[in-house]
């Protein structure tokens, strides 16, 4: 069986053109950061293929964001008798591979969790720049001042935070950071 992962960083991005043209007969498809360990889907996909499947991955920086996790999570594809491929490095993976293999995932891998690396610098760089010309504000509160008064009034009063946030359509994690004392968020 020919299985296809996909993964997205943000609920907004586009998955289609990870593997547009390429045929799969099931695809499992996370949307969360690859730093994240919680993939669900990736799980799931683990425990689903068999010895004598294919898992086909558009780059290898959509499977792990790390050289550690990309030569793990290989390692316990192949095991399992499953064949990777990477269709932008244009690499396959069988757990029979040649030490050149080898080293090309690991240079490869490598290659891409520096260039991660620096696409989080030159963001980094460009948020300090921005603040400094005063054009970066950062993100805009999820709730307005007078929003933010009644949600610490309501949980104050005793409503369940889990009510309140689904009510205020935030998560409750934001609800917890409007009720700590002294935060810039409202």
């Amino acid at each position: 069986m020919r299985v296809g992962y996909v993964r997205v960083s943000t609920v907004d991005q586009n998955t289609v053109r990870q593997l547009d043209g390429i045929a799969v007969e099931r695809t499992f498809t996370d949307k969360a950061s690859g730093k994240d360990t919680a993939r669900p889907k990736l799980d799931e996909l683990i425990a689903f293929v068999r010895d004598g499947d294919t898992v086909i991955v558009h780059s290898m920086d959509r499977l792990a964001r790390n050289l550690d996790d990309l030569r793990r999570l290989v390692r316990t594809l192949t095991g399992k008798g499953v064949r990777v491929e990477f269709i932008k490095e244009n690499l396959t993976f069988t757990g029979e591979d040649s030490p050149m293999a080898t080293l090309l995932l690991s240079v490869m891998g490598a290659f891409a969790e520096f260039e991660r690396a620096l696409i989080l610098e030159r963001q980094r760089e460009g948020i300090a720049a921005a603040k400094q010309r005063g054009v970066y504000t950062g993100r805009k509160p999820a709730l307005t001042p007078a929003q933010a008064q009644q949600l610490r009034e309501r949980a104050a009063a005793g409503e369940r935070k889990s009510v309140l946030a689904k009510e205020y359509g935030i998560s409750r994690e934001t609800v917890y950071s409007y009720l700590r004392p002294a935060t810039a968020t409202g």
